[in-house]
């Protein structure tokens, strides 16, 4: 197993080596800092997707994930001012986020916390109906979330999701809006037949009636909006300074997809059915015809994961470059930990 591990977390770099950890006493052995990561799981928006549940995805759900990394990405680097971010497909159903930058790897545990919390907007467990509460004036990073949303909104909740065609549905969108305000004013909206493009409206057209009616400035509409697709964040493995997270490029077990890196921007084209699968690169390597020109070339070169591996390889020098740690590599590549 130690030559050939079925499995690869990567936890944070501690104050000695890991195998040496028996030798110290008790709390001496500490993990002094690692990358600040998020993990945004499709699982936890099964209460407002209708196209999958569990750990099934499909094109139709993955939206939330493109809305998920351009809130979250453009968060990290405009309001903290992080620039060493990479973007990772989880393999099956969800994505993570490492943070490199030096000063997010020197966080400790509340100062994690402390962006978790940042970027926490939908909260709540599973008997809260309203999970999204704003105030009157909207920080820009909410307003930014919300621009960012309303892109996707139509194409997600209402064609993908189809989130009001049933009573069911529609008895819980109305719950998300301020208690004791139109729900009871809304059977006939409830109980009547319709699609969602237009119950959206109508709704939409009740609660403005209702705000004007009442002289009231508030963002009902956009806690309902930010709370079907909104970023879902594990917040305990922001936290976690020494927390484990899935290495990039290992292959998840189900799927037999590869873990690969993306970019941010290139979100709306990255498509997780066609992320290379382990069988997939072992064909490719063994029908590979090596050329005359005498230069090796690295197997993963000769497989669909090269453009993957040179982004993280790029990345990787960046972060060296950046944090003026340029250090001369192990030639023996021991795996001496």
């Amino acid at each position: 197993r130690a030559v050939n591990p079925f499995k690869i977390d990567v936890g944070a770099v501690y104050n000695a080596k890991p195998k040496d950890h028996k030798a110290f006493k008790s709390g001496a052995f500490t993990a002094m800092e690692r990358e600040v990561v998020f993990d945004i799981d499709m699982t936890d928006y099964d209460d407002v997707r209708s196209c999958c549940q569990e750990a099934n995805i499909c094109p139709s759900c993955w939206v939330f994930m493109k809305i998920a990394v351009k809130v979250l990405d453009e968060a990290l680097r405009t309001d903290f001012g992080f620039s060493q971010i990479l973007w990772v497909y989880s393999g099956r159903r969800g994505i993570h986020c490492w943070i490199a930058d030096e000063t997010a790897r020197k966080l400790n545990n509340s100062g994690r916390g402390a962006i978790a919390d940042y970027m926490s907007v939908v909260v709540g467990g599973d008997n809260q109906s309203k999970k999204v509460l704003l105030p009157g004036a909207l920080h820009p990073a909410i307003e930014r979330a919300v621009e960012i949303t309303a892109g996707y909104f139509d194409e997600l909740m209402i064609r993908n999701q189809d989130f009001l065609s049933t009573p069911e549905k529609r008895n819980q969108v109305l719950n998300m809006f301020p208690a004791k305000t139109i729900q009871n004013d809304m059977g006939d909206w409830v109980s009547s037949p319709g699609d969602s493009k237009k119950k959206w409206s109508l709704l939409k057209s009740a609660w403005a009636e209702y705000s004007r009616a009442r002289k009231q400035k508030n963002n009902a509409i956009k806690e309902v909006v930010l709370q079907l697709c909104y970023p879902r964040l594990d917040v305990n493995v922001t936290k976690g300074l020494n927390h484990l997270l899935k290495s990039p490029f290992s292959v998840h077990p189900k799927t037999g997809r590869v873990c690969i890196p993306f970019l941010a921007k290139d979100v709306d084209t990255f498509d997780p059915f066609t992320v290379p699968t382990l069988e997939q690169i072992i064909e490719e390597m063994g029908s590979w015809k090596e050329g005359e020109e005498g230069a090796k070339i690295p197997d993963y070169a000769k497989t669909s994961l090269k453009p993957s591996v040179e982004l993280f390889k790029k990345f990787a020098e960046e972060c060296h470059s950046k944090s003026g740690a340029v250090k001369e590599e192990n030639k023996e590549n021991k795996m001496d930990w």
